[in-house]
């Protein structure tokens, strides 16, 4: 039986989220995963083998009937740590991406994990205890031709992790955001397949959630994982916009 406080972790079926999910039942917490894809059960099923008492909600996140469900599940529960991981890439030309992928990334990636982390955090400062781990990305550091919606989407979930984890800090609550760059994930592979972006070398999901989670516990306000990826951090600091925003066009544009 787990001996933690609960875990709760959306977009926890694969890839990073995933990943912590296995960190969380390791470390003794109960938790419930939440995603909406196929492989949810197969996941908590995985999970509770290595001896994780697990909860599996079905849910779509980029809408609200979903994040209604999650939250009903979760309703009245003290929280001790909460994981907003759940997102979706998006590539292509602005135009010729169809508005319902566009609205689906904003409604996901923006709106609804605002709401959950609004949720969660009043829980948490009622509690007056809690940690919470927000995935954003370095793509949220840069201009982001033909994923112009996706980086847009992490530059607002950067943001906001970090003005939040300022607003907390006298709570007893912390809020960390993980910032990856190019990790080995099926959101990665979908959103940049046939890219120079996909080919690139890319980071264990597993390393980068260690990461995240350990930048966590220390309450740490934010972590990029990998030296490569705090390079691209660190030059898309001082590099003039007009050089970053060409490289990331030579990096993005699928391949004819």
């Amino acid at each position: 039986m787990a001996g933690k406080g609960l875990a709760v972790i959306t977009g926890g079926s694969s890839g990073i989220g995933y990943q912590l999910a296995r960190i969380a039942v390791e470390e003794g917490h109960a938790l419930v995963i939440c995603a909406h894809g196929e492989e949810l059960e197969q996941a908590a099923e995985q999970l509770r083998r290595l001896g994780g008492e697990v909860e599996a909600v079905r849910a779509d996140l980029s809408t609200r009937q979903g994040v209604e469900a999650l939250w009903a599940h979760l309703e009245g529960r003290e929280i001790e740590l909460f994981f907003a991981n759940a997102g979706l890439a998006l590539g292509d030309p602005f135009v010729e991406q169809r508005w319902e992928d566009i609205a689906e990334r904003i409604d996901l990636n923006v709106k609804q994990t605002t709401s959950m982390i609004h949720r969660v955090g009043r829980v948490m400062r009622v509690q007056g205890r809690g940690r919470i781990l927000v995935t954003g990305s370095i793509a949220g550091q840069v201009p982001g031709p033909y994923n112009a919606v996706y980086n847009a989407t992490k530059a607002y979930v950067n943001g906001l992790a970090w003005g939040l984890s300022d607003e907390f800090r006298e709570t007893g609550v912390t809020i960390t955001c993980l910032m990856p760059g190019p990790v080995d994930t099926p959101i990665y592979d979908k959103g940049l397949k046939g890219t120079l972006l996909h080919d690139m070398p890319k980071r264990d999901a597993a390393m980068v959630a260690r990461e995240g989670w350990d930048a966590m516990m220390a309450g740490k306000v934010d972590v990029v994982p990998g030296p490569e990826s705090k390079l691209v951090s660190l030059f898309s600091g001082v590099t003039p916009k007009a050089i970053t925003t060409r490289l990331h066009e030579l990096g993005a544009k699928r391949r004819e």
